[in-house]
């Protein structure tokens, strides 16, 4: 349950926070420029639109075409932490993607164009907290579904002396914290992927599978399947519809790139106008986890991504397709089942809520994010591509950054509790 400290500091944010989203045709944004080959900001900085070709052996489909964001730069995503009072200094912040106008953000969320002020903007406050040198720091691969190569700096800093704080700041306590995160859409993704790349060890952990396994299975299947993408004219898609007003692909699933106009008053510019991603479902994000050897265990499955370099590590189901899963020609028919026998019909649920993603780059985009624990007698025979890992494991993987976002945010919303 929120506090009422936090219900009307959350009150007051909101009255005084105001932000207005238009749509409006990707031809007419202002300063930006959509041609042929890409869409992209007239600066040349921040982000662009391009075509990506994928040819894969590891999906039922072995090629598409698809629209992806380039952003070839790496982010600021900090938390500051109060060594005294063990408290988080987070914000309450407006995106133009939020569903809600505001959630709860980390205390620098910043872009490198946003901090370097190629905008014209105001300064990002505490920016210098993450600047120099920390001992917590993570860097860590965002959706690579949507995004191309893009990574961001994960960095939690610490400060025993008092901050003069701004009235959209607040300290926040552990436990307000795992209150909001049973709130629908309040908790923004980047201040879940910070805390997420901090999780502590166990002190005991007994692997099911352990590291000679593990690399011998995923090295089988990185010899087994293949993923490569090439960049392409977004006018060389095939599947997708483009014309000046957005681009949608034409079973209308998936995703669009459309336009938008944005007026804030609480940003370090007061309007804008940008490409923005709108999903076109709910999404699904899901772990199933056991016990073995008395060792917390998730079931994990190897994945290929367009927008990523390499195989990595995701969580038992992750879908765009939620509503309608059934019909998804996406997705294999062991996770057909995992989502009606494991997911939806499950009496032990550990975490059941909606989240937003991230509001910058994504249009009203919610996330169903699940965590179900199998008992004892609960047996799920295999298919090649997933295996039991340890709570450790994942941590090292997520050290490595062989963890994907997705797994990465759900494994650090179920295991909050032992963030540094």
């Amino acid at each position: 349950m929120i506090n009422k400290n936090v219900i009307k500091w959350l009150s007051n944010q909101r009255r005084k926070q105001f932000l207005s989203v238009k749509k409006k045709d990707l031809s007419k944004l202002a300063k930006w420029v959509y041609g042929k080959n890409e869409i992209y900001h007239k600066s040349k900085k921040f982000f662009k639109i391009v075509g990506l070709r994928i040819n894969s052996n590891f999906y039922s489909k072995k090629r598409w075409d698809q629209p992806i964001i380039v952003q070839n730069e790496i982010g600021i995503l900090g938390i500051i932490k109060n060594i005294k009072t063990k408290k988080y200094l987070l914000q309450a912040k407006v995106e133009p993607g939020n569903i809600n106008k505001i959630q709860i953000s980390p205390t620098v969320q910043a872009t490198r164009s946003n901090y370097s002020r190629i905008h014209g903007g105001e300064t990002i406050p505490f920016l210098n907290y993450f600047k120099k040198k920390n001992k917590h720091f993570s860097l860590q691969t965002e959706q690579a579904f949507r995004y191309y190569n893009k990574k961001n700096s994960n960095i939690i800093s610490y400060v025993s002396k008092k901050i003069d704080l701004k009235p959209k700041f607040r300290w926040f306590s552990k436990i307000e914290i795992l209150n909001l995160l049973k709130e629908k859409n309040l908790i923004n993704m980047d201040t879940l992927s910070v805390f997420s790349s901090f999780i502590k060890k166990r002190k005991t952990d007994f692997p099911l599978n352990n590291k000679k396994k593990i690399t011998k299975w995923k090295n089988s299947l990185n010899k087994k399947y293949f993923l490569k993408n090439k960049i392409i004219n977004l006018n060389l898609i095939k599947d997708w519809n483009l014309n000046k007003k957005k681009i949608s692909h034409k079973t209308n699933n998936y995703f669009s790139v459309i336009g938008i106009k944005v007026e804030t008053n609480k940003r370090e510019i007061t309007n804008w106008c940008q490409p923005i991603i709108e999903g076109s479902k709910m999404s699904f994000i899901g772990f199933l986890t056991k016990k073995f050897k008395n060792t917390n265990h998730y079931l994990c499955r190897y994945i290929l991504k367009p927008g990523s370099k390499a195989g990595t590590y995701t969580c038992s189901v992750n879908t765009s397709q939620f509503i309608g899963y059934k019909k998804s020609k996406d997705l294999t028919n062991f996770q057909k089942k995992l989502i009606s026998k494991f997911f939806i019909n499950s009496k032990d649920k550990i975490y059941d809520n909606t989240l937003s993603d991230e509001g910058g780059r994504f249009y009203h985009s919610q996330i169903k994010y699940m965590a179900c624990k199998l008992n004892k007698d609960q047996e799920v025979e295999l298919p090649e591509s997933y295996i039991w890992l340890s709570q450790n494991q994942i941590i090292d993987l997520i050290h490595k950054q062989k963890i994907d976002i997705e797994a990465r945010l759900l494994f650090g919303i179920i295991n909050f509790k032992e963030t540094i």
